[in-house]
């Protein structure tokens, strides 16, 4: 890209920061006691400026509960039957890349770097467990790992950059299991487990949105658990090898209840949400906010209204993330502490990139980007 073209980019990229957070302010501002009456069509015309998701049709009705932006132009998706779907022009079309014979596997997570290498999970019980790489865009794809331990089951990964990553499994002999990569996801071994603290009876992690395992930085790393007496947040400072746990606020006790996803925006600042996965089960205090990297966390002011599997800081706006589940996307302009349902269609995931790229996926095939 020419200086000129970073320019033009930086500006965008600038007035669209300053337009969302201007949107997003006034609501608040309208709500304050003793504002005039006349703030109501204020706060009306700010709602028709707020960005809002706006769905791209994949021709497919699979659920893509696994999602990576690159950009706003590319992202890629992976979901059932073994499906994965890359686009390179914003979502206007879909280039159907998923691996050849993969097609009872179940792709619950997707890491991308660009538009031309990618990283996908695969789920399950012992072999189902798999990852595979490309480095072509989709046109060839080659396994990198296969479980081969019937005790394990792998959720999710996460990248530090492009050659530094991780995976995770349920636990296996009492601990969460870690997979390391060094060169991009291409090789991998497992970590020794000294570092990880034991797991709860009954405590697993969720394969609900990819975002299970979430990295910020370098080396900071986190982990979401559910099922156990208490739904549990892990730490590592040092890219999987020593780990510290934190209880959330998120209510548990159940195998269906716990925190199902993570979002940091720092090594600091962190967000979680989850809740009761089943329909029609009530999800109280589904929201829960960090600002020491995940050593304490409390509970949202007032949470989503139902559960959420998916989270995601929005990109330049230090205070304002979106959450999204199969009961629609709520809204925070507080950091976590307050949250608003903006949409109420189904969505298992969201993420955003720092060209305001954010994007969000699930059932029936759905993928949509928030426009502007």
């Amino acid at each position: 890209m020419t200086s000129k073209g970073k320019t033009r980019r930086l500006v965008s990229v600038g007035l669209c920061a300053a337009a969302v957070s201007a949107a997003l302010a006034v609501p608040a501002q309208a709500a304050r006691p003793g504002a005039a009456a006349g703030t109501a069509g204020v706060e009306g015309r700010a709602a028709a400026a707020m960005p809002a998701w706006k769905l791209k049709d994949t021709g497919t009705a699979v659920r893509f509960r696994g999602l990576a932006p690159v950009s706003r132009t590319v992202a890629w998706v992976a979901g059932s039957k073994g499906t994965v779907l890359r686009t390179g022009d914003g979502g206007r079309s879909w280039l159907n890349v998923s691996p050849p014979g993969a097609g009872e596997l179940e792709f619950r997570d997707v890491e991308a770097f660009d538009a031309r290498r990618a990283v996908v999970l695969a789920i399950g019980e012992g072999e189902a467990s798999r990852v595979l790489r490309t480095d072509d865009g989709g046109e060839t794809w080659t396994e990198s790992f296969r479980n081969t331990d019937p005790r394990a089951f792998y959720d999710c990964l996460t990248f530090f950059d492009s050659r530094h990553g991780l995976a995770m499994s349920d636990p296996v002999d009492g601990k969460y299991r870690i997979l390391s990569t060094r060169d991009g996801g291409r090789s991998w071994k497992v970590l020794p487990s000294d570092g990880m603290p034991a797991a709860l009876p009954g405590e697993a992690g969720f394969a609900a949105g990819g975002q299970c395992l979430v990295s910020a930085g370098p080396k900071d790393v986190w982990l979401a658990t559910g099922g156990g007496a208490t739904a549990r947040v892990l730490h590592s400072a040092d890219r999987g090898l020593h780990w510290s746990v934190a209880e959330s606020t998120v209510p548990a006790g159940d195998p269906a209840r716990g925190v199902f996803a993570l979002a940091f925006r720092d090594r600091e600042h962190g967000i979680a949400v989850g809740g009761d996965y089943r329909s029609g089960e009530a999800s109280p205090k589904a929201a829960a906010v960090t600002g020491d990297g995940g050593r304490t966390w409390r509970q949202a002011a007032s949470p989503p209204p139902a559960y959420r599997s998916g989270v995601a800081w929005l990109p330049h706006l230090r205070s304002a993330a979106l959450a999204v589940g199969p009961t629609g996307t709520d809204l925070t302009v507080d950091g976590g502490r307050t949250w608003r349902t903006v949409d109420t269609g189904s969505f298992d995931t969201v993420d955003c990139t720092p060209d305001f790229g954010c994007w969000a996926s699930g059932e029936k095939g759905r993928v949509a980007r928030l426009e502007f």
